[in-house]
Formats: C-alpha cells, structure tokens, sequence
C-alpha cells in the first residue's frame, strides 16, 4: 500500500512539473521579447533552452514510468 502511494506522489510531482516547464516554454519567448536590456533577453533567451531540456527529460521520465 506504502509503495502505491508513494509511486501516486511521485507521478503527481512530474506531472505537475512538466506543466510547469511547459507554461514557461510558452511565457518565456513573451519576457525576452518584453525585455527592455540586450543582456536580460540573452538571459531569459537562455532559460528558455534550459526549460525545453527540462520538458524533454521529464518526458522521458514519463516514458520510463509508463504513464
């Protein structure tokens, strides 16, 4: 019963942070394109490639968790 629950836990974590990565791949481009500095859009342009690394890896996750 322990191991349900806490396989439960641990698929609502990915879920949730996938969705997560995933808002922010799409406000991310908006923020670079708002940004006022040359330097803070490099910064957020950056985090962006970072986030979609972060979606590609919990997508595997999901893929290994079968779910």
């Amino acid at each position: 019963m322990m191991l349900e629950s806490v396989e439960s836990v641990l698929v609502d974590q990915i879920k949730d942070l996938y969705n997560a990565e995933n808002q922010l791949v799409k406000a991310l481009p908006k923020m670079a394109k708002a940004a006022s500095c040359e330097s803070l859009q490099e910064a957020i342009t950056g985090h962006l490639e970072e986030t979609r690394t972060h979606v590609e890896r919990l997508t595997k996750i999901a893929e290994l968790l079968e779910f």
